[in-house]
């Protein structure tokens, strides 16, 4: 069932903007829509083409339920339920195989307090009817299994990458690092994942990771964001920042300068920037440029070019969690094309979204991209319509 929300006309612009900067922006004008408002969790979303009709719909693992929402009208599908006796965790929806229907894979087992026997993987395989039930198929996998995403490298054959929070065995994360496990697709004989980055990083809290389109990743950790690049038939490893992080994504501004996004630290309450000079190598630490150390409870964080201005900004959400503490969305705007500016631009949420998880996409066509979230105390989906200029 759809629940609309009036339309919020929103440009709130962060006081002390400057006149020849973010003031230039175009305003950000969303209109929310609720398309569940009565879920349990809302651990992971996905944006993908479940029934192959040529628009995106938005996938959930939830705590006891993988869902999807058909695009246009968001009726609810269960797709599986009940996988483990512990919550499902993430999700991960693309197109492998050029038929127009994406596959699916979800996270399962969520206890981060078990690094021994904790956590689960499973390939969803579909009816012929996609409405109905899938089969979940279990692969071998690591204790805590958090994070997933598919990759696509460079002769462009897909594997699954399959991020826990622990190491195994890790007590108070201290101990063994945390393994990336990579696993082939179509899966080999036993399916067997082959770690993409090991323990002997020694990486520790591993929260959550960034696949950018050159096949290389960002990874936030308890030691900084490490960025991994595929080498001849391994991965070699750099480090990016050197403060605890639990949030991490890439971006690109207006003239082609590069940043990283980062939540700071785990659950953390700081939005930082960290700006990525052509030419520039090693520890970024010292580029960093803070946006914002009011959130409570960060855990959701995207970026692309909502505006249409040719450059991305930042989305984050927060999930808050102590007593009288706000939730919601805000979008942040670059006031200059090097990265080091930055401004709050709009509000998107105003406490009606305990946001989990975020993603972008243009969910209608117009050329816009769309916010789609996932809260946890609020229990709900909400899908904040563009209705910005083109």
């Amino acid at each position: 069932m759809n629940v609309p929300i009036p339309l919020l006309g929103l440009a709130v612009l962060s006081i002390g903007c400057a006149a020849s900067g973010a003031a230039e922006l175009p305003p950000l004008r969303v209109r929310p829509q609720t398309i569940d408002p009565a879920i349990q969790i809302g651990y992971g979303l996905a944006i993908a083409d479940v029934d192959g009709d040529g628009r995106d719909d938005i996938l959930l693992a939830d705590a006891k339920q993988i869902v999807w929402y058909r695009n246009p009208t968001w009726q609810k599908f269960v797709m599986a339920e009940q996988l483990t006796e512990r919550d499902n965790v993430c999700i991960a929806a693309r197109d492998l195989d050029g038929d127009g229907k994406a596959e699916v894979a979800v996270g399962a087992g969520w206890n981060p307090s078990d690094t021994t026997n904790s956590g689960a993987v499973f390939l969803l395989e579909p009816a012929s009817d996609r409405t109905q039930r899938w089969t979940a198929k279990k692969l071998p996998h690591d204790p805590t299994t958090h994070r997933m995403h598919w990759l696509r490298d460079r002769d462009g054959k897909f594997s699954l990458a399959v991020l826990p929070l622990h190491g195994r065995g890790n007590r108070a994360g201290k101990g063994a690092g945390v393994r990336l496990l990579g696993y082939a697709w179509p899966g080999r004989e036993a399916n067997q994942p082959e770690p993409i980055f090991s323990e002997t990083d020694a990486l520790h809290q591993t929260h959550n990771f960034d696949p950018n389109p050159d096949g290389s990743l960002l990874v936030a950790t308890a030691e900084g964001i490490r960025a991994f690049e595929r080498k001849g038939g391994g991965w070699e490893s750099a480090v990016l920042t050197t403060l605890p992080a639990g949030e991490v994504r890439t971006g690109r501004l207006k003239g082609g300068a590069r940043f990283v996004a980062a939540i700071e630290p785990m659950h953390g309450n700081s939005l930082a920037v960290y700006p990525i000079d052509r030419g520039t190598a090693g520890d970024a630490t010292p580029r960093r440029v803070l946006l914002d150390e009011s959130l409570v409870q960060g855990h959701a964080l995207a970026t692309g070019d909502l505006l249409g201005v040719g450059g991305d900004q930042i989305v984050a959400g927060w999930r808050g969690g102590t007593p009288g503490a706000k939730v919601g969305i805000r979008l942040f705007a670059a006031a200059d094309t090097s990265g080091r500016t930055w401004r709050m631009h709009a509000l998107v949420d105003d406490n009606r979204m305990a946001c989990e998880d975020l993603r972008l996409a243009d969910l209608n066509g117009d050329g816009k991209l769309d916010i789609i979230a996932a809260g946890r105390a609020t229990r709900n989906v909400i899908v904040y319509w563009n209705e910005g200029a083109r």
